[in-house]
């Protein structure tokens, strides 16, 4: 007698039409059940519209919350980030008056403050590499910075 049971056994090339056809039925019953909020697809987009293939990641290397000592009856002490790619650095200040900072070595620079899919405030560093904004960033946010050619930015963080 023999053990293997022909009943599930595909000729080749037919179970590649058939995953198809189901995939396709499904793709089309989750559409119709199940759609996907406008408004998600419209940030999907957008989100996907600031990603910089191109861009260099700065790391943190530095983080005031977690790597300096606090000193006793501080209150509102600003939060220092340090950011570090290749030969650059930044350096941000996140204050409840919002944020500045200062690229180095000194140059200048477009930044803009993302806090979400869309692109935030538009800021410019001067010669020296210093920049603020007096917006301070609500939720998670990166920097995206554009000088000598480079595209840069930052991990996200938490303000």
């Amino acid at each position: 007698m023999d053990d293997t049971d022909d009943t599930f056994e595909e000729a080749p090339g037919e179970g590649e039409s058939d995953d198809s056809a189901l995939e396709a039925e499904l793709r089309e019953a989750a559409a119709i059940l199940d759609p996907v909020p406008a408004e998600l697809r419209l940030l999907a987009v957008e989100a996907y519209a600031l990603h910089d293939l191109d861009a260099k990641i700065a790391e943190l290397t530095f983080d005031s919350l977690v790597d300096a000592i606090p000193v006793r009856g501080a209150v509102d002490v600003p939060r220092m980030l340090t950011f570090h790619t290749g030969g650059l650095t930044v350096d941000v200040e996140v204050t409840p008056r919002g944020i500045m900072g200062q690229l180095l070595p000194p140059q200048s620079a477009s930044i803009e403050v993302l806090d979400g899919p869309r692109a935030g405030a538009a800021l410019t560093a001067d010669d020296m590499g210093r920049f603020t904004s007096e917006a301070r960033p609500t939720g998670p946010f990166a920097l995206r910075l554009r000088a000598g050619g480079e595209v840069v930015v930052t991990e996200w963080m938490r303000a």
